[in-house]
């Protein structure tokens, strides 16, 4: 009798097993929601992939995030663009990215690596995409005190390295900065797709909440304003 049971309960068990290995594993843990993933993909400052899906947890490469930041920032309208053409070693003029990479260069966005080479394939951290975001969007020069206080609200704010830490500071005080559910930035992870859409969904909010300018109406035979 006690055989039978136990052998009941492993059946049981084993019955499971299936069900527990086949559960879902949800595309998303970056806390984009699908709002903002339909809202950069509908100004087409990112896409989705061939079958449809926007593959939120796949990591960003220099050369994707470079296309998404001329997209963004419309950096191919800057004066700078019109400079030479750089010699990049590892970026030829038959690569996808080929021009996105020399505008994000010559408009000082991102920066190349030793001889000049810009690594297209290597993969960003959050910290790095944060501090590119903000050099297009325009850094505070907050002073260090400013920057201590806005970034002490963050449980792992001595990871953020120095050198992006006024630019981390710029985005969170902008609203722009999604962290887990504990509040850690993590900044020193892989930047993923999603967490990128993050970001960009807030600045097109920004944007897109930014009254226009009102005309000042123009009266008969007054004077005219220098």
């Amino acid at each position: 009798m006690r055989q039978l049971s136990i052998t009941l309960s492993l059946v049981a068990l084993l019955q499971n097993l299936p069900a527990i290995a086949q559960a879902p594993v949800p595309e998303n843990t970056s806390g984009v929601t699908s709002d903002a993933i339909q809202q950069v993909t509908a100004v087409k400052w990112m896409t989705n992939f061939s079958d449809g899906k926007f593959y939120s947890e796949k990591l960003l490469s220099r050369a994707e995030l470079a296309s998404i930041m001329v997209k963004a920032f419309g950096l191919n309208n800057r004066l700078a663009v019109s400079k030479e053409n750089l010699a990049i070693p590892d970026v030829p003029s038959s690569y996808w990215a080929f021009n996105d990479i020399q505008t994000v260069l010559k408009t000082d966005i991102m920066k190349g690596y030793r001889g000049n080479e810009f690594f297209p394939n290597q993969k960003v951290t959050r910290a790095e995409a944060l501090a590119i975001f903000a050099q297009a969007y325009g850094v505070f020069q907050f002073p260090d005190e400013a920057v201590n206080d806005i970034l002490a609200s963050y449980p792992d704010e001595n990871s953020i390295p120095t050198w992006a830490r006024k630019a981390i500071a710029t985005v969170a005080t902008e609203g722009f900065l999604n962290t887990d559910a504990q509040g850690n930035i993590s900044p020193l992870k892989p930047v993923t797709r999603g967490d990128m859409a993050y970001v960009l969904s807030k600045y097109l909010q920004r944007q897109q909440q930014q009254p226009e300018t009102p005309e000042v109406p123009i009266i008969p035979n007054s004077p005219q304003t220098p």
